[in-house]
């Protein structure tokens, strides 16, 4: 194949890919209002599974910090699948478990008690909320959601969020709330869509 066909093969592929490329589908973004809860900031909203796709687990960590005898960040929401590592950079020693996720008993874990500078990781496979605990330090608390899908976000301080790339169609989106009721509603995705929520304790 001469350069020339070469040149002209690539600039039909380029132009071609500019109206074949895909579809990211729409953005769900709204605000979430609080009633009788301190902060309308780092509320998870996420959307339910999305019939007939599956998606793996992401191969990047997810590091959730033991700092100043706090969990860093206080909360994360993850893919199903996703590895969180669980550093201690304290200088005391510190443990990891939890009681539950979502009230099941059966899914509750103790990673141990670790130094300074080391990690332990856990890949979590179960969907719902995980409440972090330490049990050296009781007054340590934090949280894992894990998600049925990537579409997920955390609010801001002002209780606002917007989650991206959503394909089109009608999902049941999630929102939960420490000290909250864990709140649901049909949202339809077409190109950007408005969905508000309210939760409480």
């Amino acid at each position: 194949m001469t350069f020339k066909r070469v040149a002209i093969l690539a600039t039909a592929l380029f132009v071609g890919s500019l109206f074949a490329g895909p579809s990211w589908g729409g953005t769900i973004k709204g605000k979430v209002t609080v009633q009788g809860i301190r902060s309308p900031e780092n509320i998870a909203v996420y959307v339910d599974a999305v019939p007939g796709k599956d998606f793996p687990a992401p191969a990047h960590h997810i590091v959730v910090d033991q700092k100043k005898m706090t969990f860093v960040p206080h909360v994360a929401v993850v893919l199903k699948g996703t590895t969180v590592d669980f550093l201690n950079s304290d200088a005391v020693g510190h443990n990891v478990y939890w009681p539950s996720i979502s009230g099941n008993k059966k899914l509750a874990h103790n990673l141990g008690t670790w130094p300074q500078g080391q990690k332990k990781s856990f890949q979590f496979t179960d969907l719902g909320a995980a409440a972090l605990l330490c049990n050296v330090h009781p007054e340590m608390s934090g949280y894992i959601i894990v998600s049925p899908s990537p579409y997920f976000a955390q609010t801001d301080a002002g209780g606002n969020y917007k989650i991206a790339d959503v394909p089109d169609g009608t999902y049941t989106a999630y929102v939960w709330q420490e000290g909250a009721k864990l709140q649901s509603k049909p949202v339809t995705v077409a190109k950007d869509t408005k969905a508000d929520f309210s939760v409480s304790k």
